[in-house]
């Protein structure tokens, strides 16, 4: 196991993840894993590309997760269940690390998103559900961490401006709310990795 995993667990644990708390928006909840993982020795994350036939978010990258199902005792079930349905894994080996802030989607579609950290075990076999995935990718966390492949710019949403962030990795544009998670780790990895 990665230092850095032992260190995001730590630091995960001591820490409570703040709720979105957004006066007169009522928001339905959501929740994703942020899988992590070594290659090379070398931690990765990896992103789905959401099919363009999809209704929310289509065509963009994203963490496996979706809104959480009354049969879900968690949040963190909703994320783990998802996960399994769109990547076709076995979720029981993945080290839930901790979990983010929450996140809102309220441009569209409505959601607070809450984000869990996770490892997924060496060696596991994608095996993709065509329907909620078009494929996937795995990009090194340090390349993210490099500023330079990191933008922000404002947006406008029911009268309040805010930033949007915008990561790249070769041709790929990962933004929106999977930018906005992937900052708080980014932030939090880079705050955590030794110089």
């Amino acid at each position: 196991m990665h230092p850095l995993f032992d260190a995001l667990e730590t630091h995960l644990a001591t820490r409570p993840s703040r709720d979105v708390n957004l006066p007169g928006i009522v928001l339905r909840e959501a929740a994703v894993l942020v899988p992590l993982l070594l290659r090379d020795e070398r931690p990765h994350v990896l992103f789905t590309k959401r099919p363009s036939t999809l209704r929310h978010h289509a065509g963009q990258y994203s963490f496996p997760g979706g809104s959480r199902d009354p049969e879900d005792p968690t949040p963190l079930q909703t994320a783990l269940r998802e996960t399994r349905e769109e990547l076709g894994i076995d979720v029981s080996g993945v080290r839930v690390l901790g979990s983010l802030d929450e996140v809102p989607t309220v441009g569209g579609s409505g959601f607070r998103i809450r984000p869990f950290v996770g490892v997924v075990p060496q060696g596991v076999e994608y095996k993709p559900n065509p329907d909620e995935v078009e494929y996937i990718i795995e990009v090194p966390l340090a390349h993210l961490m490099d500023p330079s492949f990191h933008r922000t710019e404002p947006r406008n949403s029911r009268g309040m401006v805010y930033e949007v962030d915008f990561y790249t990795w070769e041709t790929h544009v990962i933004w929106g709310a999977t930018g906005r998670i992937l900052r708080d780790l980014v932030l939090l990895a880079s705050a955590l990795s030794p110089p």
